[in-house]
């Protein structure tokens, strides 16, 4: 296959022409198109390729050979509840559950606060395929006060299915809010927010965290809610009815056993099924009711979820399942997508489906006891036969919540549903399905030899064991009337129809294979091909099927022709904008054409609303495209190809998805290859892909063509290595269509063959045949010419394969030789297969010739040889009476793409030739040299004029070193030495002697001579081989690399324009800017998404649109004047880290912003887009509201060699492989463990001339590598400062982790264990550690995180490993960053040992500069440019002297912009490293943050390290002092004067130290709910004020070893209570007061409102911090039952803020104590009324309030007493009465 068609035919390109051909070649060719249109939208293919589709005969093959559905990946899901907010409920302790599948993780519980912060971080791992992955839902949910012994209550749940998040962009949702609900109560709102981070990774996925951002960002809850792009943030509840009429179709089968025992004793015959359906959605299953024994049950019952719309759950899984008593099993599962059948733009609609059938595959209908296959039945992987079909139809109503009807509950409901008409899903017709076998070959051996012979089914018809004749509507149900005849091959399936037709003939005869080699068998159909028909009846609804066939040519179309753009560019062809502009208008036709179809059979009997609804989607999408295309055509341009070509993708993606019908009509064909009445592979064939259709546009891809098909093994046994063998290929016809279409049914056919019909007597109307028989054959040689392959499989366990090739033409094999272990065969050799025998007319063989098949193998010295590859390609076709040569003959060889299951296996260059042996026999082929080299004995060459033309080239290697090698065979390696080889031609390295000692070679640069093809896409790759030389002679391969690309090494000469800039003399002025000590910044970011590049563009100074917006806000207008004193490391850090987030946003708002613009107005996006940037750039100023003068440094988001090109500017590293390739899906993870060290080096290739001009002062020894620097053996201080770690995978139970710092370089191994941190995902290291290594022994750092365990060993949590050589020597100077400006004092001192003059004197003698000139005026000149800046430095005492240092650091920060030489120095940094874990492949296991500086000891020794060890917590006492309280709600009934009053106190602490709350005294029996105090609080706290957070030190639980340390936000908490003496206090309000930004108290109590709280947007903020001393009234608020706030009090308070020397010099008294007393509060009397005069109390409540009460309790009292003394005196009375006494 060509590479760019993923399917493609083999193209025939000839050489590098444009794709413009003269009109008459075409039209001598017989392939004119449609007169003379504009050359633009001849079709690529169908220029230069004459083998292209003319006869379309032929459909493409499809080569991806292994299913990738069910199998099983590695996931992890990551999940960070940071916070929940609005919580409903009072006084609560809420704990977050985060839940997927069956896994539940739950957050440690917070005490009484309804807005608890968590900041926890869980991990989820999961293996499974990716469908189940995705249907998991993952469920959030708030509990309140669970503990022990109480599961705790439900307040709120979120769910989401996972695909939704992978489905995200960077497969995440952060810092998002989740909405809470209640499931059992539909009618309530909101029950709170949880803010979380949640990310699904899969092996081999990137994720690029968000950078952290500072919480100062105002929380935005409403605008960033955690629901995709697109949905609604009012999502109302649903009532989703699922209808669910009847099945049919089921399969013959029974699962208990005790139904076979009893069959066998009573012969009792039911229907051995008991089927219900059961349904899931949104983690929720519904069922139906079971049908007892019956194979077409008929349920009418409708399931009802109740749940959010648009729902976060995609897709609902609808099963038919079998009730037994052991277990139920599984019969067919099928998935909706809801998004497939709704549409959520302004004119869609809502999920709807059906009536519509639903076909459901999975496992073989013969009925096996223990059934292999039964997860297919699951919906695992792809179905390997019809299990049944399901009548449903789906609704979906939006609930009303004020409607007085609703139940409240989400639980699933059940109902019946009246009956369906017969004629809802359409009227039923008569399909036929005609196939023909015309080759089956490439059977694979193990099969054995015993007959074989091919089953075709469509849906229940075409299977032997159900014989299903016409439906029961018919009349008659042909079940058992199997006549056996011996007239046709023994095949038993006939059925007569009612007008003697047969019904159906579903296999082929079976027959004996007969061996082509050693691998492969094939059937000898040769002239007499099988056929099989099938009858059967479906409902017809062709119009969706033809719908979705229309638009998937236009999608194939338009993917062929993006693939021919593309490997245009590839291939650097000419004009690829003018391939695309012909693409767009075809697309664009296409589009039209469909407008003008899909409206055909409007008043079809069976459309659904859905129907109806998608035509109209479709319409509306495929117009637009069409449009858009049009306008995209008139816009290509060269410069612009790539990015039209992403956008078409983006069309593609769009018609998929349109052409993907969610409501089925005719089942799928599976066509079955059975051996000795063993199943043994399938190939399944969509019923679109066959179906005809008088219109060419609806007929399927695949109606009445030929098409190959791959049979492959089914179920799991598929995966892997043993599904990649072809179990057969079949070259079969096949027509699915109306039997009143019937007469097309052979057209399309190869011609010239006899029909043999079975004969069923005279007079009857003519049947299909069952076999063909054909009278025409033509004979052809076929040479197939096999040049070389590339990058191939590795698979041996040396890292190389012994490749050979074996080519596959109908029934005939050939192999090329085998070339001993290498990936990069060059086998030069011609293959003729003599005498081919091919069946049809001559014509139609010559537009359409079958297919080759090539299989790349690797020899094994014993056992069979192992599978590298396959690839498919068609031959060019001479006929008999046409001439040998141009433009067709002889062919070019190309490339094509080598695949190994669905993986690319590297890539096989070659050409084929197909020749009709005409009437003359073989003398008027063209001759075959004989064999050119005798050492190769008859293996004959490619012939002269397909070879490519060589020219000699001369390759220069530098041999640098080799690293990091591993042991081979147990033994260290010693004496390694480099063999580079390329076309046969190569060069040794010398031999380093001691490899332990100094790794490097000794001799720099060597170089030999080879004759490559001129063309370079041609080039043979060059190989690396290292050896390790034993004693006694012996070599053993150490590892090896195969270059497959060697043109960046082509060395093209110095271009006169490009590089030279000295032929323009003027002089460039860099202007600076001219004040750095007030600089501000802007960033104006670029349009194009790759750059980085920060613009810095001088600002004025005064800024008052910035001082308006702050003093709005609240804040003085004077800011705080930066203290250097106070500014350290952490200050930079921060101040870049916020710029870091700005830019990104921006980036993501330009981006997003210029991804609207191309979908809105394709017309002139770019003036418009220019424009609109203009206007945004004041917006996007990043510092505006921060503190004006911080020095800042980079922060890379991401690894600093990935900004750098890995720093190979001249260095290059060569990984070296050994072992065999691994069998997994993504061969790209398994090869890091195949890496057993690296060489280092470099190539420069240049066509030998004579006139090799040479500079002056060149080096002759080091050819092409000048000025690079010695490789001998250096010494260098490494400075490692490691920042801090996010995000890290959690090692311990508790779902946290004891992280500490392990560094390892060469010999030497840093642990920093006593410096652990306790249980932290997030930790804060700030350390800095120096190592001295020597270059090259010691040249990869690894920088490990462990976790600390008290017991047992450390776990590695994830480590990162750093290149520092190629860092040291690299030009971009990555030894110690370059800073912003030069200062010798204070937080931003120079870490360099050189000054910026010094360095930059010597970049200038190093790159053979002209200066650096020091001018007057603060200039500096370099070669001829000339840079800007000021002069003078202030040192610690503010003394100002002249220097040239800020001169030379301004062109060192432009380096970039000399000529020749510059290139970007690397600036003063963080870089931001993935953690990875050696046994979790390729998922990411955190990140860290650091920057290595290396200083060589040679040099002035550096400074002492930078101090950047974590900012220490200020100690802070915050008082709070409680004056006075008002307006509190009163709460109880005094039982004395029955008037409502309160006994108020008030409870406060800093959010998160609930350990510490402190209560004031009870104000007793408050009737105006006025209560007074004078009552203080004093708490003492940590706070950093940088990051805005307390913090707290604490033992988690009483077994922890150690104290772990939490940061949370200060917040203030005051909450107003009534005391009560015997029951539980009752909480009435409170407030929470964030201490960084909190509303201004009220001057006086009226003034004091509700706003407060709920408006708090609005309201002047201040912060404590800046205040230090406030007094005011704030109100306390509460939820009332309708959920709203309603203010239940008010409270004066004083908040002073001291620090920790100023609390120690005045101290203060808790509550009214000493030191600094406050006087007693004025509480009225009556507040202690009973305690007082006690005896005055109860009197008036005896005798005022409850005087009859009184009276009548003593009464019954009386009256009580009375009867108890009588029955105790009864007995006793009573027998002194019968004794007479």
């Amino acid at each position: 296959m060509k590479r760019s068609k993923h399917r493609g035919h083999k193209e025939d390109r000839n050489g590098d022409e444009p794709a413009i051909l003269e009109t008459e070649n075409l039209d001598r060719q017989g392939m004119f198109m449609r007169g003379g249109q504009d050359p633009d939208t001849i079709s690529l293919a169908s220029v230069t390729a004459v083998t292209t589709n003319v006869s379309n005969k032929r459909s493409k093959p499809d080569i991806k050979m292994e299913p990738s559905s069910g199998r099983p990946v590695d996931y992890q899901v990551s999940v960070t509840v940071i916070e929940a907010r609005q919580l409903v409920g009072l006084n609560m302790d809420p704990m977050v559950c985060v839940e997927i599948g069956d896994d539940k993780k739950y957050t440690s519980m917070k005490e009484s606060t309804n807005c608890p912060y968590y900041n926890e971080y869980f991990v989820f791992d999961f293996h499974v395929p990716p469908d189940v992955m995705f249907d998991k839902i993952l469920k959030v949910s708030v509990i309140h006060s669970k503990n022990l012994l109480r599961s705790g209550t439900l307040v709120g749940t979120f769910k989401m299915d996972v695909g939704t998040i992978y489905s995200q962009p960077e497969h995440q949702f952060y810092h998002k809010w989740a909405l809470l609900s209640d499931p059992d109560d539909i009618t309530a709102g909101g029950k709170g927010y949880v803010k979380c981070d949640i990310a699904v990774v899969a092996k081999g996925d990137t994720i690029k965290t968000p950078h952290k951002a500072n919480e100062s960002d105002e929380d935005d809850i409403e605008g960033n809610l955690l629901i995709p792009e697109g949905v609604p943030a009012e999502r109302q509840w649903a009532r989703y009815y699922l209808k669910i009429y009847r099945a049919e179709g089921l399969p013959r089968m029974n699962t208990s056993i005790m139904a076979n025992v009893k069959k066998a004793f009573i012969g009792e015959n039911k229907d051995l099924v008991d089927p219900y359906v059961q349904v899931q959605f949104a983690g929720q299953k519904g069922k139906t009711s079971v049908q007892k024994s019956c194979y077409e049950p008929i349920w009418n019952e409708q399931i009802v979820f109740t749940e959010m719309f648009p729902p976060l759950c995609n897709r609902m899984k609808i099963q038919i399942r079998d009730s037994d008593k052991v277990n139920d099993v599984a019969i067919g599962t099928h998935f909706l997508d809801l998004q497939k059948i709704s549409n959520d733009g302004d004119k869609g609609f809502l999920p709807t489906l059906g009536p519509a059938w639903v076909n459901m595959y999975g496992s073989t209908r013969t009925y096996t006891l223990m059934d292999e296959y039964q997860e297919l039945n699951e919906g695992l992987g792809e179905g390997v036969s019809f299990r049944a079909r399901l009548l449903i139809s789906l609704g979906v109503e939006i609930l009303d919540p004020s409607s007085p009807d609703i139940t409240c509950s989400t639980e699933v409901q059940m109902e019946g549903v009246p009956n369906i008409s017969e004629t809802a899903t359409g009227k039923v017709e008569e399909f036929f399905l005609f196939g023909s076998f015309l080759e089956a070959t490439m059977i694979d051996r193990k099969i054995g030899d015993k007959p074989i012979n091919f089953e075709v089914t469509i849906g229940y018809y075409g299977n032997e064991i159900d014989g299903v004749g016409r439906p029961k509507t018919k009349g008659k149900k042909g079940d058992a009337d199997e006549a056996e005849t011996e007239l046709i091959h023994n095949s038993s399936e006939e059925e007569m129809d009612d007008d003697g037709d047969l019904t159906s003939v579903a296999t082929t005869p079976p027959m004996k294979p007969v061996i082509t080699d050693r691998y492969y068998f094939h059937l000898p159909y040769f002239e007499r091909k099988p056929c099989i028909y099938i009858k059967s009846w479906w409902q017809d609804q062709r119009r969706r099927l033809y719908n979705a066939n229309i638009i998937d040519n236009i999608a194939e179309k338009l993917e062929d022709g993006l693939n021919d753009v593309q490997e245009i560019i590839k291939t650097e062809k000419a004009y690829p904008e003018r391939r695309l502009r012909g693409v767009l208008e075809e697309l664009s036709q296409g589009c039209s054409q469909f407008l003008s179809l899909a409206n055909k059979d409007e008043n079809q009997s069976g459309r659904t609303k859905l129907d109806r609804e998608r035509l109209k989607l479709c319409m509306a999408e495929v117009e637009s495209i069409g449009q858009q295309a049009k306008t995209m055509r008139s816009q290509v341009k060269k410069s612009t190809v790539r990015d039209k070509i992403k956008l078409a993708q983006n069309f593609l993606s769009r018609l998929r998805f349109l052409a993907d019908e969610p409501q089925h009509s005719v089942p799928d064909v599976f066509i079955w290859m059975i051996s000795n009445g063993k199943r043994i592979a399938y190939a399944r064939v969509p019923s679109k892909d066959i179906l005809f259709s008088n219109t060419d546009e609806e007929r399927g891809k695949d109606c009445g063509k030929v098409k190959t098909i791959f049979l492959r093994i089914p179920g799991k046994k598929g995966f892997g290595p043993a599904g990649w063998t072809v179990q057969s290929k079949l070259e079969i016809y096949l027509w699915l269509g109306l039997t009143r279409q019937r007469k097309e049914y052979l057209s399309g056919l190869p011609n010239g063959f006899d029909e043999n019909k079975l004969c069923k007597g005279p007079g009857l109307p003519s049947s299909p045949p069952i076999s063909l028989t054909y009278m025409m054959k033509q004979i052809f040689q076929l040479r197939v010419h096999m040049y070389q392959a590339r990058s191939l499989f590795a698979a041996d366990s040396t890292g190389l394969s012994d490749p050979f090739a074996r080519v596959f033409f109908s029934t005939q094999s050939q192999v090329t030789e085998v070339l001993a272990e290498t990936l990069c065969p060059t086998w030069d050799q011609l293959l003729v297969f003599e005498n081919v025998e091919l069946f049809g007319e001559a014509t139609e063989l010559r537009d359409d010739p079958p297919i080759i098949v090539i299989e790349l193998y690797d020899q094994d010295t014993v056992g069979k040889a192992d599978f590298m590859g396959r690839t498919f390609a068609k031959p060019v076709v001479k006929m008999a009476d046409e001439h040998y040569g141009p433009p067709r003959f002889p062919p070019q060889l190309e490339y094509y793409q080598i695949y190994r299951g669905n993986c690319t296996a590297g890539e096989m260059l070659a050409a084929f030739e197909l020749l009709q042996i005409g009437p003359n026999g073989k003398a008027d082929l063209p001759p075959i040299d004989g064999p050119s080299d005798m050492d190769r004995g008859p293996i004959l060459p490619v012939p002269l004029g397909i070879r490519p033309v060589l020219s000699k080239y001369r390759i220069e290697v530098l041999f640098w070193g080799l690293r990091d090698l591993k042991r081979v065979n147990l033994a260290q390696v010693d004496r390694p030495r480099v063999d580079i080889e390329c076309a046969g031609k190569g060069v040794q390295s010398t031999v380093i002697p001691n490899y332990r000692k100094n790794p490097n070679f000794s001799t720099l640069v060597k170089w030999f001579e080879v004759d490559l093809p001129e063309n370079e896409l041609l080039h043979p790759p060059l190989n690396i081989r290292v050896v390790d030389c034993r004693a006694f002679g012996r070599y053993t391969l150490v590892g090896s690399n195969a270059v497959t690309t060697l043109r960046k090494f082509i060395y093209r000469g110095a271009d006169k324009q490009a590089n030279n800039y000295s032929t323009t003399e003027e002089i460039i002025v860099v202007n600076m800017e001219p004040e750095p000590s007030y600089k501000k910044m802007e960033t104006v970011v670029k349009l194009d998404s790759g750059s980085d590049a920060v613009v810095k563009v001088e600002v004025s100074r005064d800024d008052d649109k910035g001082n308006k917006k702050k003093r709005k806000k609240g804040e003085d207008p004077e800011e705080e004047e930066l203290d250097e004193s106070m500014l350290d490391w952490w200050s930079k850090y921060f101040a870049s880290i916020e710029t870091l987030t700005e830019i990104l946003k921006a980036q993501e708002a330009a981006l997003s912003d210029s991804g609207d613009r191309d979908d809105m107005d394709i017309t002139d996006g770019t003036k418009k887009g220019r424009g609109k940037k203009e206007k945004k750039k004041p917006a996007a100023d990043p510092l505006e509201k921060k503190k004006p003068k911080l020095d800042e440094l980079k922060v890379y988001p991401k690894e600093l060699e990935s900004e750098f090109e890995n720093f190979e500017d001249w260095l290059h590293s060569f990984n070296l492989f050994r072992g065999k390739g691994g069998d997994d899906d993504d061969q790209n993870v398994t090869d890091e463990d195949r890496i057993v060290g690296k060489f280092k080096g470099s190539l420069c290739m240049y066509k030998v001339s004579d006139d090799m001009s040479r500079e002056m002062n060149f080096d002759s020894t080091m050819g092409m590598f000048q000025n690079i620097p010695h490789n001998d053996p250096i010494n260098v201080l490494v400075r490692i400062y490691v920042i801090r770690a996010t995000d890290l995978h959690p090692a311990d139970i508790n779902g946290k982790a004891d992280p500490y710092i392990a560094i390892r370089l060469g010999k030497t191994e840093i642990k920093d264990k006593e410096n652990y941190i306790s249980k932290q995902l997030n930790p804060l290291f700030g350390k800095s550690f120096d190592i001295e290594a020597t270059f090259p022994m010691d040249s990869t750092l690894t920088v490990s995180i462990y976790d600390w365990d008290l017991v047992g060993t450390d776990d590695l949590i994830g480590e990162t490993k750093i290149d520092l050589e190629n860092r040291f020597y690299s030009k971009h100077r990555a030894t110690c960053g370059i800073t912003c400006n030069y200062a010798i004092h204070g937080y931003n001192v120079w870490r360099d040992p050189l000054k910026p003059t010094q360095i930059l004197a010597k970049l200038c003698k190093d790159g053979k500069l002209d200066g650096p000139h020091y001018g007057p005026g603060g200039r500096v000149k370099v070669e001829n440019r000339v840079f800007m800046a000021p002069t003078e430095l202030e040192d610690e005492n503010g003394l100002k002297k002249q220097t040239d240092e800020h001169l030379a650091l301004t062109v060192l920060r432009h380096w970039e912009e000399i000529p020749r030489v510059g290139c970007k120095l690397i600036p003063e940094h963080v870089e931001t490293r993935p953690l990875l874990h050696p046994d979790k492949a390729g998922i990411e296991q955190g990140r860290i943050e650091m920057w290595v500086d290396m200083f060589p000891k040679d040099m002035t020794a550096p400074g002492p390290a930078l101090d950047i060890s974590p900012r220490k917590p200020k100690k802070f006492e915050l008082r709070v002092i409680i004056w006075n309280t008002d307006e509190v709600v009163l709460e109880d009934d005094d039982i004395f004067t029955g008037e409502k009053s309160s006994d108020i106190f008030v409870r406060g602490w800093l959010k998160g130290q609930q350990e510490d709350k402190q209560d004031t005294d009870v104000h007793y029996h408050s009737i105006t709910g006025e209560g007074n105090f004078n009552w203080r609080f004093v708490y003492p706290f940590d706070y950093l004020m940088a990051e805005e957070k307390i913090v707290i030190s604490k033992k988690e639980s009483m077994f922890a070893w150690d104290e772990t340390e939490y940061k949370i936000p200060a917040r203030l908490n005051l909450q107003v209570w009534d005391a009560d003496h015997f029951s539980a206090d009752d909480f009435l309000g409170a407030i929470e007061l964030d201490l960084n930004r909190f509303p201004r108290g009220a001057k006086t109590a009226k003034q004091c409102t509700i706003e407060m709280v709920t408006n708090e947007a609005e309201m002047p903020t201040v912060s404590i911090f800046k205040q230090k001393r406030i007094k005011g009234w704030w109100p306390f608020v509460a939820r009332n039952e309708e959920d709203e706030f309603e203010l239940t009090g008010k409270v004066e308070a004083e908040l002073h803020l001291l620090t920790g020397e100023e609390a120690e010099k005045s101290p203060a008294g808790e509550g009214r104590n000493e030191p600094e007393p406050l006087e007693k509060p004025n509480r009225p009397d009556t507040s202690l009324l009973w305690f007082l005069t006690p005896f005055k109390a109860i009197k008036q409540l005896v005798c005022n309030q409850y005087k009859w009460l009184t009276i009548k309790i003593v009464t019954a009292l009386l009256l009580l007493a009375m009867l108890a003394l009588f029955l105790y005196n009864m007995p006793g009375y009573m027998v002194k009465k019968m004794l007479g006494a």
